[in-house]
């Protein structure tokens, strides 16, 4: 799995948001990653790193789900 750094990046449909870090699940281990929308009421979400990580087709083309920009 690729490292997951703190900061921003976009999400293939287009909104932005900000790692804030990776934890683990209490009970599987699993990493976890905890980031916040950039818009809106800036939700906090938590995802895990592997769905984080993956890639996702869209109009013929294969990309990040989220891409870091910095």
């Amino acid at each position: 799995m690729s490292e997951i750094k703190v900061g921003k990046y976009r999400h293939f449909k287009g909104n932005e948001y900000e790692v804030l870090c990776v934890a683990r699940h209490s009970e599987t281990l699993e990493d976890m990653v905890v980031y916040r929308a950039l818009y809106g009421d800036g939700d906090v979400w938590v995802r895990p790193a592997s769905m984080w990580n993956e890639t996702v087709e869209r109009d013929g083309q294969v990309r990040p789900r989220f891409e870091y920009i910095g």
